[in-house]
């Protein structure tokens, strides 16, 4: 940031930069602790955290604090109900494309291919311009109805507003959950226990569920873990199609106004939740095979 061309003073003041001498100008980036140098501001920056102050957002004019507290629950919403419902729709999906065969394995993988190649912004759109705007089946944009505040906002309607970004974002997260449960299923299906089973007269679908489920689990769990980091870059184009009010869209507002403050904050916590992910996954292994746990 600090060698983009971005000033933090100038797209704080907006038009008013037209009223506001360079003297002005100087003493608000005074104010702000921006007149120092960048390894300055960045100690100056790192002791405040230790303390529990990670700073002052000036796209927003407010604590950081508040913002992420503001917006993290919006982005939970979203993004955690769209990662949550892709491993789920994923992995139904890769036990299908094997379990049924044939046909129905060729569109689940020409489908899960078309997804894999598709823009998230672009499948936002697309969403937005057939349900929003031709059907008229779900709002345009927000959290809620324009003009009303936040807390009048009913739970229907805060489903109502979320459906349309929810889907996309869940769509975006389908693809390599379901083709690596497809490859590791289809894997465990030519084993010598999946053989023996057939011969005691197993069905493909009671093999699927006594074998098959949980062993293809565990590339499904890898995949679904590494997709946490993917699954916020994703939310963030989604957030700023529909303008919804959570945390990518407060990366991209700082990104053009310069707010280091904001945007060292959100890097951070994007970095704790996908290092959370990545523990969760260890841990779930151990659970899903035994074997794992080096015992």
């Amino acid at each position: 940031m600090k060698v983009s061309p971005v000033d933090p003073v100038d797209a704080y003041l907006g038009p008013a930069i037209a009223h506001v001498s360079p003297e002005q100008k100087a003493q608000i980036a005074a104010s702000w602790g921006i007149d120092r140098p960048a390894h300055e501001q960045f100690l100056a920056w790192a002791g405040h955290l230790l303390s529990g102050d990670p700073g002052h957002s000036t796209t927003y004019n407010a604590p950081v604090l508040q913002v992420l507290g503001d917006r993290i629950g919006p982005s939970l919403a979203l993004a955690g109900g769209a990662w949550a419902l892709s491993g789920l729709l994923g992995f139904a999906l890769g036990l299908l494309a094997v379990a049924a065969g044939g046909w129905t394995d060729r569109v689940i993988r020409l489908y899960c291919y078309v997804l894999a190649a598709t823009p998230t912004f672009w499948l936002a759109m697309l969403l937005l311009m057939v349900f929003s705007v031709r059907l008229g089946w779900t709002p345009i944009c927000c959290a809620g109805p324009v003009g009303l505040p936040p807390e009048e906002v009913s739970f229907a309607q805060k489903l109502h507003h979320l459906a349309l970004p929810l889907t996309a974002l869940t769509l975006f997260g389908v693809a390599q959950i379901a083709l690596h449960t497809r490859v590791k299923l289809a894997e465990v299906m030519q084993s010598d226990y999946v053989l023996m089973a057939r011969a005691q007269g197993a069905g493909q679908w009671d093999i699927i569920w006594h074998h098959g489920m949980r062993n293809a689990a565990l590339p499904a769990v890898t995949a679904l873990m590494a997709s946490v980091g993917e699954m916020i870059g994703g939310s963030i184009l989604a957030e700023q199609v529909f303008a919804w009010p959570g945390l990518g869209r407060a990366t991209v507002d700082a990104g053009m106004k310069g707010d280091v403050p904001l945007l060292l904050a959100i890097a951070l916590l994007t970095t704790l939740v996908v290092s959370g992910g990545n523990l969760m996954a260890d841990r779930l292994y151990t659970r899903l095979d035994p074997r794992m746990s080096g015992r």
